[in-house]
């Protein structure tokens, strides 16, 4: 297949947008719930065990697979498969969408927050979040429908017009939005660390109750949350793969990636976490805890208005970056397999589906199944799918001669039976258990 040309111009560029693909709602309140729910410090000694290997063996298999193959999922899966067997290619091809429908089914959830979250931010801008009643507020758009037409249009549209020069402009807008994302978590991290019972929030996260651990429940979250923390989904790292060039090292990529959505990860659990123990809040309260808790908590603070500012100014930069991703994964596979469309064309035809019916998901009744439908059947299922053809289906040679490339000490049997063993046996569990346990990770 031709050379994509279209290339991100550095590593650093590369690990940002990667990055920024990671992080997103599961960092910023998906982390500090599940940590909170599940034992504080041991959840997060358990977490980094499963960031260590889903980064080292699945996130760099993705990554090679998208560099071997030059294209996103669809052609991915299909090159995987003919590995094995030229006459499997068709099979693996057709496997692909189903991941691929996953980026796209949660990118239609992921904009519905992202719009939350811009009302938010001009609320704030006005002075007008912090003079409300927040549950009141927050229930006004959360429970009607077509409440958030226009913020919801101007996320669409607005990410789509980032991606028009594919890699270039992705990387260009996260060399912004990630180091300034960073920088503003930390400013509040700061300025929560003042708050009278901050400490205790501390001491959770980071004094382990070694007995969580024997909870096969804590490792099990842990795990989750670490799987889709990092993307590995069988979909959306593949694309970012497809734009490096050979000389590259995708383990170490990926384990640069996983770290920089640890700390992002670790920052948002420092603003979250000590303020509820602040304000005796619950942490584990999901999207309230953007719309509800925190503004309720910048209402009592000096210059709350300015912090609430900074913080959805953080959330929105988090929320584009991770949609540029699903939208990017979609949009390359179907110029892959329709030559024809044009990448404008490709775009016009995302923002139709993604508001088509996104808008009808506006009320958070209607988006919390239909996140439930994708978290529990589409993703699981599609993330093992991914897994069992990088590990099982491809043939081992092809799969070790890509990740070889630009590395100093290649890799050998030991990675590829961590990957067939460890990590495809980690999706297989987080399947069963979320097809039969519905459970959402």
């Amino acid at each position: 297949m031709e050379q994509k040309k279209n290339n991100f111009s550095s590593r650093w560029g590369f690990v940002l947008a990667a990055v920024g693909s990671a992080v997103g709602m599961a960092n910023v309140w998906g982390f500090p719930a599940k940590m909170g729910a599940n034992g504080g410090g041991a959840f997060l000694v358990a977490y980094l065990f499963f960031v260590v290997l889903f980064s080292t063996v699945g996130l760099s298999a993705e990554y090679a697979i998208g560099r071997r193959s030059r294209t996103g999922t669809l052609g991915s899966y299909q090159k995987a498969w003919e590995s094995r067997n030229p006459k499997l290619g068709k099979a693996g091809g057709l496997l692909g969408w189903l991941p691929l429908a996953g980026s796209m089914c949660i990118a239609i959830g992921y904009a519905v927050i992202i719009a939350y979250i811009l009302k938010a931010f001009c609320q704030s801008v006005t002075g007008e979040l912090m003079t409300l009643d927040t549950g009141v507020w927050f229930e006004t758009f959360s429970t009607t429908e077509y409440s958030v037409v226009p913020f919801h249009i101007i996320v669409v549209i607005g990410t789509l017009l980032t991606l028009l020069l594919g890699a270039k402009s992705i990387e260009k807008s996260n060399k912004i939005m990630m180091p300034v994302f960073f920088i503003i978590f930390i400013v509040l991290a700061v300025r929560v660390s003042f708050l009278p019972g901050a400490v205790e929030g501390y001491k959770f996260m980071f004094t382990p109750d070694w007995s969580k651990l024997a909870d096969p429940m804590t490792w099990v979250w842990a795990m989750g949350q670490a799987f889709f923390s990092l993307s590995v989904t069988g979909s959306g790292m593949i694309v970012y793969g497809a734009y490096l060039d050979s000389k590259e090292d995708v383990v170490k990529l990926a384990t640069r990636t996983a770290l920089f959505d640890t700390i992002a990860a670790l920052t948002a659990a420092l603003v979250m976490i000590p303020a509820c123990f602040a304000y005796g809040l619950d942490v584990g309260a999901g999207p309230s805890l953007l719309f509800v808790t925190l503004p309720r908590i910048l209402q009592d603070i000096p210059f709350g208005q300015l912090f609430a500012i900074i913080l959805y100014t953080a959330m929105i930069f988090a929320g584009i970056s991770s949609l540029q991703n699903m939208f990017e994964a979609v949009g390359e596979s179907l110029q892959n397999r329709f030559p024809k469309l044009k990448r404008g064309h490709v775009l016009v035809l995302l923002a139709v589906v993604c508001l088509g019916f996104g808008l009808h998901m506006e009320p958070i009744f209607n988006w919390g199944p239909w996140m439930d439908i994708v978290s529990i059947y589409i993703i699981p299922i599609g993330a093992t799918l991914g897994a069992i053809s990088w590990f099982w289906i491809m043939k081992k040679e092809d799969l070790l001669d890509e990740i070889n490339k630009g590395v100093a000490k290649p890799h050998g049997t030991l990675w590829h039976n961590t990957g067939r063993f460890l990590y495809v046996t980690c999706a297989l569990i987080l399947c069963l258990i979320a097809l039969f346990m519905k459970v959402a990770f």
